[in-house]
C-alpha cells in the first residue's frame, strides 16, 4: 500500500475524526462536569467495583499515570472511592458512589446520541465493518508493540 502525505494517512484521519467527536462529546458533557476521558474511566468503574488502577487502565486504554490523574479527579468530584488493595497496599481498589452511578446514568444516552449523530448516513453495517476493522488495526499494533518490547 502507498500513502502520499497526511490527507491520505489513516492515523491522521483516525486523530482528527477523534479529536472533533471527543470535542462534541465534551461539550455535551459539560453540564455533567464529566470530560470524555473521565467518561470512559467513569464506565469502567461503574461496570464492576473493586478493580485496581491497572486493570481499569487497561479496559479505558489508558496509561497508568493518565488513568491515575483521572481517577483523582473522579474522586474529588465525588463519583468514585478509592480504597488500599486488599492483596498489595500500593494499589487501590476503586468504587463508584451513588452520585458517580446516577452520573454514568445520565451520560450513558448522551455518549451514544453523539456516537449516533457523528455516524449519520453510516448504515449499520458500515458501522459493524469500521469497528471490525478498527479492532483488526488494534490487535496488529498491539502485536507489532509487543515484539519490539521483546
Amino acid at each position: 500500500m502507498h500513502v502520499e502525505g497526511l490527507d491520505q494517512s489513516m492515523g491522521f484521519a483516525i486523530g482528527v475524526t477523534y479529536r472533533k467527536i471527543s470535542g462534541l462529546l465534551y461539550s455535551r458533557l459539560r453540564a455533567l462536569d464529566l470530560t470524555p476521558e473521565q467518561w470512559a474511566v467513569l464506565y469502567r468503574v461503574g461496570e464492576r467495583d473493586g478493580q485496581i488502577q491497572k486493570e481499569i487502565a487497561e479496559r479505558s486504554g489508558k496509561d497508568k499515570p493518565t488513568t491515575t490523574r483521572i481517577l483523582d479527579a473522579l474522586e474529588a468530584k465525588g463519583f468514585i472511592e478509592k480504597k488500599p488493595g486488599a492483596h498489595d497496599r500500593r494499589s487501590f481498589e476503586v468504587s463508584i458512589t451513588d452520585k458517580g452511578r446516577r452520573t454514568v446514568e445520565l451520560a450513558a444516552p448522551v455518549e451514544r446520541e453523539t456516537i449516533r449523530d457523528a455516524c449519520e448516513g453510516l448504515t449499520p453495517d458500515q458501522y459493524a465493518q469500521m469497528l471490525a476493522w478498527l479492532s483488526a488495526i488494534n490487535d496488529n499494533v498491539d502485536r507489532l508493540n509487543h515484539q519490539e518490547t521483546e
